[in-house]
């Protein structure tokens, strides 16, 4: 067995467990070997590539970010991509390759399966939000540096009698947000699912200020929006894959929180301080199961599938099932276990 695996998209805590975890099981379990392509896809079609065995792959388990490197570069922005992609396989005798990544990647990964290249998923993403599998790697360590911030900005805010808003990843689900807000003790947390009325979180925090000195703490996912018509949204970006810059939704909200009411109001944004670093526990166990499946899954023949967590098993779904949709918040959770610690 030949596989080449790849790490494609954002970087995130735990990427090096996986890579790590498939080599292991194919070489000492399959007695197959591993070609690791640089910065995703790029590496693929430019031949840029180096071979990964045990001793390459000792002392990354804690590491952050990837040794291979990443790039959003897909086949599919060139004419002659697929074919280039055909011609990596052929050249380095590959059974197929394992890909590392979130929607975007999974779903170049599903289009090649269907041209006849075979390949196996990885759910990577700090948003959580494949729909697929119950948890991704990364997340946990994302909720983890998010909500100590939460904790850190609480005695800042206690200490000047300010509101804090900290702006969080997630694009356009709030997963991140809702459960560090939970963790932390943040008043108020606005997420996209639900839009936010600018009036009433106004109202709340005057009516928690009134006549005491308190810390409040208002959490943003970044892609949070307000109800139609209450306030302006931030002009995004877009870069060059179609995807919208998100940030600064975070400014808006403080700033109107200031000029509405008068309270001194200041933000963080974490952004990229999310997604680096070393992974935590949970998500470099979670790294290790999903990188044994997909080597397993190699090993079986089992291509066009994404390795996938449900009732702590990992098991296959089929790439078109990975990628059919978004996974949002559950609001029976954000009403009826978040909700009720806000500030009203």
């Amino acid at each position: 067995m030949r596989v080449g695996v790849l790490t494609s998209g954002g970087d995130c805590p735990g990427l090096n467990a996986v890579i790590r975890a498939v080599v292991r099981k194919t070489e000492r379990v399959h007695g197959g070997a591993v070609i690791g392509f640089h910065d995703a896809w790029r590496g693929v079609l430019e031949d840029d590539w180096e071979p990964l065995d045990i001793a390459r792959c000792r002392g990354i388990l804690p590491r952050g970010g990837t040794i291979l490197g990443t790039s959003r570069v897909q086949p599919y922005q060139f004419d002659d991509g697929v074919d280039r992609v055909r011609d990596a396989v052929d050249r380095h005798r590959l059974d197929g390759f394992i890909v590392i990544g979130g929607n975007g990647s999974l779903g170049a990964a599903l289009d090649l399966q269907r041209d006849g290249v075979r390949c196996i998923g990885v759910p990577k993403t700090i948003d959580n939000d494949i729909d697929a599998t119950e948890l991704c790697f990364g997340f946990d360590t994302a909720v983890h540096v998010a909500s100590g911030a939460v904790d850190r900005l609480h005695t800042t805010a206690e200490a000047h009698d300010r509101v804090m808003v900290l702006e969080v990843m997630g694009r356009d689900t709030g997963h991140i947000a809702v459960r560090a807000g939970l963790a932390g003790g943040a008043t108020l947390t606005l997420i996209p699912e639900v839009p936010f009325d600018i009036d009433k979180i106004c109202e709340a925090l005057a009516r928690r200020h009134a006549g005491a000195s308190f810390a409040s703490i208002v959490v943003v996912a970044e892609g949070a929006v307000p109800a139609e018509g209450t306030m302006d949204l931030p002009e995004y970006e877009t870069d060059q894959f179609g995807h919208q810059r998100l940030g600064g939704i975070g400014q808006v909200v403080a700033n109107e929180i200031e000029r509405r009411i008068g309270l001194e109001t200041r933000v963080t944004t974490l952004g990229y301080i999310q997604r680096g670093g070393t992974p935590t526990a949970f998500d470099r166990i979670l790294a290790t199961r999903y990188g044994v499946a997909a080597a397993d899954a190699a090993a079986a023949g089992a291509w066009g599938n994404m390795v996938a967590l449900r009732a702590d098993r990992i098991v296959h779904v089929p790439l078109a099932e990975a990628v059919d949709r978004v996974k949002t918040v559950d609001l029976d959770f954000y009403d009826g276990v978040a909700r009720p610690f806000f500030a009203s």
